[in-house]
């Protein structure tokens, strides 16, 4: 994630004083409304032989500082599999992750093996925007398969401001986020959201939105 404009970073650091509720849970049955371009793509190809929707528990924590997505990130997803996560400073060391943010997503990946066995994840990167079919199908199919076997995935996106996940800033954002569920019946992915702007720690989205939101970048899965 690039730095984030002064005036986030400055909010978000504040925000990172105060305790993060023990579980930050989604509203129930809502669907962060997609911009209209979003909404026209088709859909991915069908994951055919698993259950129909899948949540994964986790720890959430909002990030600590204005550049340290990335960490939390990472930290959130492995609480799926490791009940006693590294801190956020730990995996900001690990990884390593700068007053910059973190480069990669690459760097992400390496983290999540040190601290999750069975070197489950790899890094998927979508240099095409829009994502292309293949890409979509690969997306989805990667996120039915991981959480259902228990892995949340990282993703590093790019929102520009016609195209915000709630409660982003009016500009385009560059960030690290977590998907820990998915809903087949309505194409929809669960959202923890490091960044907690606005409130938003827990949400759902489109999952076309997230597909728009991840190019150029890539996620780990």
């Amino acid at each position: 994630m690039r730095r984030l404009r002064t005036a986030v970073v400055t909010a978000l650091a504040a925000s990172a004083l105060l305790t993060a509720p023990a579980v930050a849970v989604a509203q129930d049955g809502y669907v962060v409304p997609a911009p209209d371009f979003v909404k026209a793509m088709p859909a991915p190809a069908k994951v055919e032989g698993v259950r129909a929707a899948a949540e994964l528990n986790i720890q959430y924590q909002i990030q600590q500082t204005g550049y340290w997505c990335g960490p939390a990130a990472t930290r959130i997803a492995i609480s799926a599999k490791n009940g006693n996560p590294p801190s956020q400073q730990q995996l900001a060391n690990e990884l390593p992750t700068t007053t910059n943010g973190t480069d990669w997503i690459g760097q992400v990946t390496r983290v999540l093996n040190n601290h999750v066995a069975g070197g489950w994840y790899e890094t998927k990167e979508m240099p095409n925007d829009p994502p292309t079919q293949a890409q979509r199908d690969l997306l989805w199919r990667d996120i039915v398969l991981d959480i259902n076997n228990g892995y949340a995935i990282v993703a590093n996106i790019v929102a520009p401001a016609n195209n915000h996940p709630p409660g982003y800033p009016n500009y385009t954002i560059y960030h690290y986020f977590t998907v820990i569920g998915y809903n087949a019946d309505n194409m929809t992915v669960k959202i923890a959201d490091p960044a907690n702007f606005g409130g938003n720690q827990i949400y759902w989205l489109t999952f076309n939105q997230l597909a728009t939101l991840i190019p150029p970048k890539g996620y780990s899965a």
